[in-house]
C-alpha cells in the first residue's frame, strides 16, 4: 500500500488555502482603510473600542487582537497622536489606564463602517450562508486546535500551523 505524501492531504492543501486567504484579505484590507489613512490594526482597535463606551486597556486590546502589547501601544499611539482615541487614568491605580475612542474616532467608525460591512458581504458573494455557517463552525475548530498545541508547548514539528516555507 503506497501513503500519499503529506503535502496532497487535503487537510494540507486547506491549510495553506486559508493562509493564502488570509493573506489576500489583509492586503486588501490595507488598501481598503488607506482611504483613511488607517492600518486594518488601527481600524481593529478604533472598532473593539466603539463597542465598549469605558474604553479598554492595552492588556484587554492586545488580548483581542492577538498582539504583543508592544504593538498596541504604537497603534494607540499613532491613533492619539491623530486625535481619534485617548487614554484615561483608572482611579486607584496609577499603573493602568482606559483607552477610549474620542468624538472624532467614533465620528470616523460610523463612516467607515457602512463600506466595511458592504465590502464584507462583497468578501462572501456567491457562498451560501449554510456554507458560511460550516466554514465558521470549522475555522473555530482549526484555532481550537492551533490553541491546544501552543497551550501544550508544542515543538515548531508538532505544530498544525505552518507557513509555505517549511
Amino acid at each position: 500500500m503506497t501513503q500519499k505524501p503529506a503535502s496532497s492531504s487535503p487537510r494540507y492543501q486547506a491549510l495553506l488555502l486559508l493562509l493564502e486567504t488570509a493573506d489576500r484579505v489583509w492586503n486588501a484590507s490595507r488598501l481598503f482603510f488607506a482611504r483613511w489613512n488607517l492600518s486594518p490594526s488601527q481600524f481593529n482597535v478604533l472598532n473593539l473600542l466603539f463597542t465598549a463606551a469605558e474604553g479598554r486597556s492595552q492588556i484587554e486590546l492586545g488580548r483581542l487582537l492577538l498582539m504583543h502589547r508592544s504593538n498596541v501601544t504604537g497603534l494607540v499611539d499613532r491613533l492619539e497622536k491623530r486625535g481619534l482615541v485617548e487614554r484615561r487614568d483608572v482611579a486607584g491605580d496609577r499603573r493602568v489606564f482606559r483607552v477610549v475612542l474620542t468624538a472624532k474616532g467614533r465620528r470616523l467608525i460610523e463612516e467607515i463602517h457602512p463600506h466595511y460591512f458592504a465590502a464584507s458581504e462583497r468578501a462572501w458573494e456567491g457562498v451560501a450562508d449554510v456554507r458560511i455557517q460550516e466554514l465558521s463552525a470549522a475555522l473555530r475548530q482549526v484555532a481550537a486546535n492551533a490553541n491546544r498545541a501552543i497551550d501544550a508547548g508544542g515543538t515548531h514539528e508538532d505544530s498544525p500551523i505552518m507557513d509555505s516555507t517549511d
